[in-house]
C-alpha cells in the first residue's frame, strides 16, 4: 500500500525505446516484453502501484504491476503522480454509480467493467442492495480493503460478495476463492429486468450469478417470440425464456445442462405467471439439437447463446468449428419465416470470424437467411475505446426463409 500512497517509495518501470507509442496512443495495458527488466524490476512484489516512465524518463502515468503474466502493467491513471486511496476509488465509483441511474430506473446491472470503467480487470455486479466482485489482478486484489471501504462510502451495501474464481487469477499468481466479506447470503436473490423478475445464485452459480451483458438482446429476441414456438437453448437462468414467454410465446422448450440452472429458470417462469408455457429439459445442446431435428420437431424462434467456446487463442480453430456446427445445428429447426438467435461471448473470436462460422452454418444447414441486427453487450458494458479487447459479446439475429 505505502507505493500507492507515497510517491516517493513508488518503484518506477521503464520501458523499452518507442515501447510507449500504444500508452500514448490511449491503450492502457503494458506487455512484459516491452519493459527494460533489471535487478530492481525483478524484485518488486506482484501488484505493486508503480510509475511508468518512458526510455528517455519521459513520464507515463500510474499502473500496477506484475512480471507474471503477459500484461505485466495496468494503467490507473496518465499522471505518474496520482494517488491511489479510498478517494481515488469513490470518484470512479461515482461517475460509474451516475451513467448507470442514468441508464437504468432499478438497481441490478454492471455497476463496473474493469478498464472501461477505471478498476482494471475487476467487475462490480450490482443486486439491488447486494454487490458481487470479480477481481482479477494481484494489483486490485492488493487494493481491495480500500476498494471495499470506497464501495461503503458510495452505496453502502447489505451484501458484499467476492467469486474470485476465474482461471485468470492463476496467470496473477493469486488464489481462487469466493467469500462473504460483508452481509450474508441465504440462497438466491432477485434479479430485476424489464419489468421481470429472474433468481440468481451468486455463489454457486455462473460468474457473478446473472450475465447482464444480454439484457437488451433478451428483449430485442422477445419481439419475435409472440404467438411463437420457442427453443431455448443454453437457456441459464432462463432469461430469454421468461422474456419469450412474457411476451406472448405460445410455448418455450428450454434447454441447458445444468439442472441448477434449469431450477433457478422454473422458479422465475412461476414468478412471472408463465410456468404454463414452459417446458424445461436437461441435456447436453448439440445432441438435443439433433434429437429434435430427427424428431421432425421445428420452432418459430430458436436462440443459442453457449458458453464461451474459444477462451484462449489456440482455441480459436476448433471453436471456430463449434459456432459453425452449432448454427447449422439450429437452423434446421427454424420453421420457414422463423428467427434465430446466435451468440458468443468469447472474446477472441472476433466478430468476422463469428458472423462467418455462422453464415457457413446456416450454408450447411441449406437455409436461406437474412441478417437483422447484429449487437453486443449492453450500456453498462461499456467498450474501453482503445482495448478492443472488451468488446467481447456478439449476437446476430436471422430470419430464415
Amino acid at each position: 500500500m505505502s507505493a500507492a500512497l507515497d510517491l516517493k517509495q513508488r518503484p518506477t518501470i521503464r520501458l523499452k525505446p518507442k515501447a510507449q507509442k500504444r500508452l500514448l496512443n490511449g491503450y492502457p495495458w503494458v506487455f512484459s516484453n516491452e519493459i527494460e527488466v533489471n535487478a530492481e524490476t525483478k524484485q518488486i512484489p506482484a501488484g505493486t502501484v508503480v510509475r511508468i516512465e518512458a526510455n528517455d524518463e519521459q513520464p507515463l502515468g500510474t499502473a500496477i504491476y506484475n512480471r507474471q503474466p503477459l500484461i505485466a502493467a495496468r494503467l490507473l491513471s496518465p499522471s505518474a503522480k496520482t494517488i491511489i486511496d479510498e478517494d481515488f476509488f469513490v470518484e470512479i465509483l461515482q461517475k460509474a454509480l451516475s451513467l448507470r441511474e442514468t441508464l437504468f430506473n432499478v438497481p441490478y446491472y454492471r455497476l463496473i467493467h474493469a478498464e472501461a470503467d477505471g478498476i482494471p480487470g475487476t467487475i462490480i455486479d450490482r443486486y439491488g442492495d447486494t454487490l458481487v466482485l470479480q477481481v482479477n489482478t494481484a494489483g486490485i486484489e492488493n487494493l481491495l480493503p480500500v476498494l471495499l471501504t470506497a464501495l461503503d462510502r458510495v452505496l453502502d451495501p447489505k451484501t458484499i460478495v467476492l467469486r474470485n474464481d476465474t482461471p485468470s487469477r492463476l496467470l496473477e499468481g493469486l488464489e481462487c476463492y469466493d467469500k462473504v466479506v460483508k452481509g450474508e447470503l441465504d440462497g438466491p436473490i432477485k434479479v430485476i429486468e424489464h419489468e421481470a423478475t429472474f433468481f440468481a445464485e451468486l455463489q454457486e452459480g455462473q460468474k457473478t450469478g446473472w450475465f447482464f451483458d444480454q439484457r437488451d438482446n433478451r428483449k430485442l429476441a422477445a419481439r419475435f417470440a409472440k404467438d411463437a414456438d420457442v427453443l431455448d437453448c443454453y437457456s441459464f437462468a432462463g432469461g430469454f425464456t421468461v422474456q419469450s414467454a412474457l411476451a406472448g410465446a405460445k410455448s418455450v422448450t428450454t434447454v441447458d445442462r445444468s439442472q441448477t440452472a434449469l431450477d433457478l429458470a422454473a422458479k422465475a417462469a412461476e414468478e412471472n405467471g408463465v410456468a404454463d408455457k414452459c417446458n424445461f429439459v436437461k441435456a447436453e445442446v448439440f445432441n438435443h439439437l439433433a434429437k429434435l431435428a430427427n424428431d421432425g420437431e421445428s420452432f418459430d424462434l430458436v436462440i443459442v447463446d453457449p458458453p464461451a467456446f474459444v477462451k484462449s487463442k489456440k482455441d480459436i480453430q476448433q471453436g471456430s468449428k463449434g459456432y459453425r456446427k452449432l448454427a447449422r445445428l439450429a437452423a434446421k429447426l427454424v420453421k420457414s419465416g422463423g428467427y434465430l438467435v446466435v451468440a458468443s461471448c468469447s472474446h477472441h473470436m472476433d466478430i468476422d470470424n463469428f458472423a462467418d462460422q455462422t453464415r457457413k452454418g446456416l450454408l450447411d444447414a441449406t437455409r436461406k437467411s437474412r441478417l437483422l441486427f447484429t449487437r453486443g453487450a449492453g450500456p453498462d458494458h461499456p467498450v474501453h475505446p482503445f482495448l478492443p479487447e472488451s468488446e467481447y459479446l456478439k449476437l446476430q439475429l436471422y430470419i430464415l426463409d
